[in-house]
């Protein structure tokens, strides 16, 4: 027990000491994490063969944020990505495994040893990767949807590598080191139950593996939807918030040991229960309870690979494992850059893509664990593919300030906002611009269960929106092709809420002349500007400081002698009659000429002014209020 304790403190202690000193001088958490590893192992020794075990504990917290990331996103998104998952996924991991399992080759390996490091080298590492797109707010840009996409292609691809390894076994290998002798393996840590089924699956035929697989999925998939919602329902009842926490991880935990049973990837599994759970109205309860696990974890898991990467090694022959990992890293890149130019990707997107992928990831361990295992890789050259894994992932925060110093001078040369990004979710409602109107609309709808499509053409503003976890997109809405990449063409309402009035106006014009039948709702900065949408084809028109004006007005009347009821009734009548009034005005107004010159327009504002007057009165006797105007222009 003093141990365990005296063990924990070390690593608490190191990541309280480094992690924040390396945030201030922006290298990120993981680079820090990494950091505190290496002091407390092979710096400073304080840690030492409990590392490997607690890594593996520590990978939970992979499968954890996979589980958070399936819970951002619904099935319909996912359904959008499957072109970069077989298109981009797919030819980065095929493309990077021929590559490097032919120079592996050529260096004279074994075909099957070079195979099985080019499937080792192609996989990156999910767990740095995602967490420093989220830290740096680039999940949400194109070149970070694409990073995910071949990310989640590469746990995928993790299953048919373990499958195809056993077939590569390597007869002299075999000899040296027969299976019996070696110790470790995944079946030896399973035991009583677990150890029964598994066993009873690995003696399935092929058709008997593929209907478990399909039925483990389906029960994910089936379970979700019937079966975790009542549960939620019945511990939300009991109102403790530990029974509630609880629940959550069973359900992940359960979900993930399933998947391990069968020999899936677990955090394959519990992708997929997010993205089903990702309509739940528990999603939030789920992520609120979970977030601070998968942090913890994610960190002791940075912690243990710095700890555990093997100096003695780099030591004794430093300059070639150097080599060899920056030369992984190039390889990497050349492939990366290669599909990011045939995907047409372009300028940060496309320097993002090739950095945050460059480096091994952690299923490289597991990857190298069992080659060993199946007798495909020698042991000698699975310590160097360790260091290289380890060393790989090291140097993953430099990427990563790498690309943020060719982003900057990419925009520096340009002088201009970085492109626009890539659409790839289409709401009934498409919101232009989230300033402090378009913010509010759009709060109102989403909350109502509405799914909006958000374009600003600030970058700073959709950089504030994702950090409030609101979905954004970064363009210029006066491009007509960027309006039809967000769904112009089938939304059911276009909110037009700029702040420039030529932009404004502008974005109307093309929508109308587009789509006759669309629901146009402008914001308005003036009366003119009223007038203008209105030609252009605006529906529903709101004057910015309308509705607060009123309502201004109608506490001056309450604390000027009027009743609070008097001050609403009369408040009403003048909503009522001063849109009735702005319709009625529109048809005296002629462009480009100024209203204070206009006498027909004067005229009859005086006249609607008397009116008004007239109207707020007699609907203060009545105790009612004029119902004018039910089909003009609302609330101007």
């Amino acid at each position: 027990m003093e141990s365990i304790l005296f063990q924990a403190s070390i690593y608490l202690l190191a990541a309280l000491i480094i992690v924040p000193v390396a945030a201030r001088f922006g290298l990120g958490s993981v680079l820090g994490y990494l950091a505190a590893g290496i002091m407390i192992g092979p710096v400073l020794h304080l840690v030492g063969n409990e590392t490997a075990d607690l890594q593996h504990f520590a990978e939970f917290g992979v499968v954890l944020m996979l589980f958070l990331i399936g819970l951002e996103l619904e099935p319909k998104a996912l359904w959008s990505m499957r072109h970069k998952l077989i298109g981009q996924g797919g030819l980065q991991v095929g493309a990077t495994t021929l590559t490097i399992g032919l120079l592996a080759w050529a260096l004279g390996l074994e075909w099957q040893t070079g195979l099985t490091l080019g499937m080792m080298f192609s996989l990156s590492s999910t767990a740095i990767v995602l967490q420093s797109l989220n830290e740096r707010k680039l999940m949400e840009t194109a070149g970070g949807r694409s990073t995910f996409a071949v990310l989640l292609t590469q746990d995928i691809a993790v299953i048919p590598m373990l499958a195809l390894i056993p077939l590569l076994t390597l007869d002299s290998l075999a000899k040296l080191h027969p299976a019996s002798d070696i110790a470790g393996g995944p079946d030896a840590a399973l035991e009583g139950m677990a150890g029964t089924v598994l066993a009873y699956v690995d003696g399935l035929p092929g058709w008997g593996f593929t209907l478990m697989t399909l039925a483990i999925v389906a029960a994910i998939i089936l379970g979700g939807h019937y079966l975790i919602r009542p549960v939620f329902r019945y511990i939300h009842a009991a109102k403790l918030r530990e029974l509630s926490m609880f629940c959550a991880l069973l359900i992940v935990m359960s979900i993930a040991f399933g998947m391990i049973l069968v020999g899936l990837s677990p955090a394959l599994g519990t992708f997929l229960a997010g993205v089903v759970l990702a309509n739940s109205e528990f999603r939030h309860q789920l992520q609120a309870d979970i977030e601070p696990f998968k942090g913890l974890l994610l960190g002791l898991f940075f912690i243990t690979v710095g700890a555990g990467i093997n100096f003695a090694t780099f030591y004794a022959q430093p300059f070639s494992i150097l080599g060899l990992t920056l030369g992984v890293i190039v390889l990497k890149g050349l492939v990366l850059y290669a599909l990011s130019r045939l995907f047409r990707m372009q300028g940060r997107d496309r320097w993002l893509f090739t950095f945050s992928l460059a480096q091994a990831g952690e299923f490289g361990f597991v990857i190298v664990s069992f080659a060993v295992q199946q007798a495909v890789m020698p042991v000698a050259v699975s310590e160097i593919a360790l260091l290289i894994i380890s060393l790989s992932m090291l140097l993953t925060p430099l990427l990563f300030i790498a690309f943020e110093r060719i982003a900057a001078r990419i925009a520096r040369q340009r002088g201009t906002d970085p492109e626009a990004d890539v659409i790839d979710h289409h709401g009934s409602v498409i919101i232009v611009g989230v300033g402090r109107f378009g913010q509010v609309v759009n709060r109102l709808v989403r909350n109502s269960g509405v799914s909006t499509t958000v374009i600003d053409s600030d970058m700073a503003t959709i950089d504030l929106l994702r950090r409030f976890g609101v979905k954004g997109f970064f363009g210029d809405p006066t491009q007509p092709e960027l309006l039809q990449s967000a769904g112009l063409a089938k939304a059911r309402v276009l909110v037009v809420a700029v702040d420039d009035k030529l932009a404004a106006t502008k974005i109307v014009t093309y929508a109308r002349q587009s789509r006759p039948d669309l629901h146009i709702v402008a914001r308005a900065r003036d009366r003119v500007h009223v007038f203008e949408l209105f030609a252009a084809g605006a529906n529903d028109i709101v004057r910015e400081m309308f509705d607060s004006s009123i309502r201004a007005g109608r506490y001056v009347l309450e604390n000027t002698g009027f009743t609070e009821f008097e001050a609403a009734e009369i408040s009403k009548a003048f909503f009522h009659h001063d849109r009735a009034s702005v319709r009625d005005l529109a048809e005296f107004w002629i462009p480009g000429l100024p209203l204070e010159k206009n006498a027909a327009y004067l005229a009859r504002a005086r006249e609607l002014n008397k009116e008004l007057e007239t109207a707020l009165i007699a609907g203060l006797d009545q105790g009612s209020t004029p119902e004018a105007g039910k089909d003009v222009l609302t609330g101007s």
